[in-house]
């Protein structure tokens, strides 16, 4: 009597079980090497998001990369491309030009002068600003007020106490730079002074 035989598996085949169809896929292939380092410039976006830092340069031998936050960008930089008007997208200067044609940006162009900063009272350290003494008073200083070294501007809350923040400037408030309630970092300009 003879046992049942189970049936014979398939021989092997030489082809991949699915092979890609070349025809199926416009996009290139991406070497492993290439995810690698897509993979670590993902890293570097994602800590220069969460930073203060508005770039980060970062040079390995003969290659550099450089990322931007979009507000490190000037405001001129970013011009209307032809198509814009029809619902096309935006262009820098310079994307697709030629490098010798006047589309193409240049360092003295970017290079603008800035209005001379005003002397300004920093923050000594990070907490909530308060501008006021309590909720619905007057602000310690609004724009036009005269301060002396000394006047208290304004309150920082840090680590529930409350520390008074005086000027270290005299002359005139030209501009309140902290807003009531929000969170400062420590040498962030709180009121910018005009000397008198």
């Amino acid at each position: 009597m003879t046992e049942p035989r189970e049936p014979a598996a398939p021989p092997p085949s030489s082809e991949p079980a699915s092979a890609p169809d070349p025809t199926s896929d416009a996009r290139p292939a991406v070497a492993p090497g290439d995810q690698g380092l897509f993979g670590v410039i993902d890293r570097l976006a994602a800590i220069l998001d969460h930073s203060d830092l508005v770039e980060l340069e970062i040079q390995v031998g003969a290659t550099g990369l450089t990322l931007r936050k979009p507000t490190a960008l000037p405001a001129a930089a970013v011009a209307v491309g032809p198509g814009a008007a029809a619902g096309g997208t935006t262009s820098l200067p310079g994307a697709g030009a030629p490098a010798g044609s006047a589309a193409a940006a240049s360092p003295a162009a970017e290079a603008a002068p800035e209005p001379a900063a005003k002397p300004s009272v920093k923050a000594p350290l990070t907490g909530i600003w308060y501008g006021s003494p309590a909720p619905g008073s007057a602000p310690y200083v609004q724009v036009g007020s005269e301060v002396a070294v000394g006047t208290v501007i304004g309150l920082i809350e840090a680590m529930k106490l409350f520390n008074e923040i005086k000027s270290d400037l005299a002359g005139r408030v030209v501009k309140v730079n902290a807003e009531s309630g929000k969170l400062i970092k420590a040498k962030q300009a709180l009121i910018e002074v005009e000397p008198l």
